[in-house]
């Protein structure tokens, strides 16, 4: 593992967003959905494209609180630029399981 100091992981803008729209990603290589995801007045909204198909229906992602990096650089993934990349973990089987705040904290919270 390496190490990273404290200055590096504080570049990283890790914050809580709200999904508002989540679709079957259908170009996509591998499942997976596309997601728009409300960063609150000062970020506002950002697209992403989530791997989330194994446990997950997109009406059952709107609505959730998610942990996003936002200050990643843009990425093209077929016809989505992705502008955020949401976090999750891969459980024993492989599948992502989203990364979320287990209460209630405003929109584009930064994580510290």
């Amino acid at each position: 593992m390496e190490t990273i100091s404290w200055d590096d992981f504080a570049k990283v803008e890790l914050r809580v967003g709200r999904i508002i729209v989540a679709r079957v990603f259908a170009e996509a290589r591998k499942p997976a959905y596309v997601l728009e995801v409300d960063f609150g007045p000062e970020i506002g909204v950002k697209k992403s494209s989530a791997q989330l198909t194994n446990l997950y229906q997109p009406e059952e992602l709107v609505g959730r609180l998610v942990v996003a990096v936002i200050n990643f650089p843009k990425k093209q993934i077929g016809p989505l630029m992705s502008e955020c990349l949401v976090t999750g973990f891969h459980n024993e089987k492989g599948e992502v399981t989203l990364c979320v705040p287990d209460q209630s904290v405003p929109l584009g919270a930064k994580l510290l």
